[in-house]
């Protein structure tokens, strides 16, 4: 009988980012306390910029913008946002959205899973995801329950189950 296996990714819709960024935007210029303060929110290439006229009000808008990802289904772990920083006469965040599972927390999650995880199992790192395989699916489900169980720095999914 063939291996079964799945691949562990570190994946963020980028269309679901958009939309959060858009219902961001849009709530800045509906807010009264966001009028003719110059807050804004978009994207500067491949990285996220918030901007104000005051630190708090920055930070607001960071919040605003993390309540929209979380309600788009976006994990938080995948926004990497730096402290506000005075540019000029304004006040700016950059964020990033992290995704792939980098080789050191690739190794990690390996080690969890042969440790903590059924005998028999093979967990391979592939570029920027894991492949863990097995001959008994039961022992799959046990290791898909193991790392959602375990508080991880970055947000994992579980795909090509096969």
């Amino acid at each position: 009988m063939a291996d079964s296996s799945f691949d562990i990714v570190s994946k963020v819709e980028r269309q679901e980012v958009d939309n959060a960024i858009d219902q961001t935007s849009r709530e800045l210029a509906s807010r009264y306390d966001f009028k003719d303060v110059g807050a804004s929110i978009a994207w500067s290439g491949e990285k996220i910029e918030l901007r104000a006229n005051a630190e708090a009000r920055v930070n607001a808008i960071l919040d605003v913008f993390q309540s929209k990802l979380v309600k788009r289904g976006v994990s938080l772990k995948a926004l990497q946002a730096e402290e506000p920083k005075l540019s000029g006469k304004e006040y700016r965040i950059v964020a990033s959205i992290q995704e792939g599972i980098s080789q050191e927390n690739a190794k990690k999650l390996a080690k969890i899973i042969r440790d903590e995880g059924p005998k028999g199992l093979k967990a391979q790192v592939q570029s920027d995801e894991l492949r863990v395989s097995s001959k008994n699916r039961d022992d799959l489900q046990a290791v898909i329950a193991l790392v959602k169980g375990k508080d991880l720095d970055f947000p994992v999914q579980f795909v090509n189950y096969r």
